[in-house]
């Protein structure tokens, strides 16, 4: 089985960005460079033809490359703590079309559609469960509540391979498809 989600990458200077607002919550789990993308639909795990019916599917989606923009931090929350420390992305409305653009793929391919509500966002940190509910995170929260870029482009759509592992996570990308950029 293949764990696979659907994503866009940042360019390194906005990675370098949000790098340096990695610090300042003991216990986080912040994500290293390799691990910066925002996620478009997670696909979850699958048979390798699924996959390549996903992949085939995928190849199809036409859409401008999103100019998009850092603006801001946020927390998830799960049981009155901090679950996820995220940066978040704006315009949504660009991202979201995208998204349902991607999601359709998806449903052609065979998936069910996704029903959880799509929050554009790039994961900074995880936060163990044993953290409880850390107050540096208000503390983090405040001090990088001006994290903004200037306008940027995402030009290509990338279908991740997650590994799981005792440390967190890892991502490969399997294939990538080019936005269509109107310059």
């Amino acid at each position: 089985m293949l764990r696979l989600f659907v994503a866009l990458r940042p360019p390194r200077a906005i990675r370098d960005l949000l790098t340096d607002a990695m610090d300042g919550v003991p216990h986080a789990r912040w994500q290293d460079d390799d691990q910066l993308h925002l996620t478009l639909r997670f696909i979850g795990e699958v048979d390798r033809p699924v996959a390549e019916d996903v992949a085939a599917m995928l190849a199809q989606v036409h859409a401008p490359a999103p100019v998009v923009r850092i603006a801001g931090v946020g927390a998830f929350e799960k049981r009155e703590r901090a679950d996820t420390l995220w940066a978040d992305v704006t315009p949504h409305d660009v991202l979201a079309h995208l998204h349902r653009k991607v999601d359709q793929a998806c449903i052609r391919a065979g998936l069910p559609p996704e029903h959880r509500a799509y929050r554009p966002h790039i994961t900074l940190a995880r936060m163990p469960r044993s953290a409880g509910a850390a107050p540096e995170v208000g503390a983090w929260r405040a001090a990088h509540a001006g994290l903004a870029s200037a306008p940027f482009m995402m030009e290509h759509l990338v279908l991740y391979r997650s590994e799981l592992g005792h440390g967190g996570a890892s991502y490969e990308p399997v294939m990538r498809w080019p936005l269509d950029i109107d310059r």
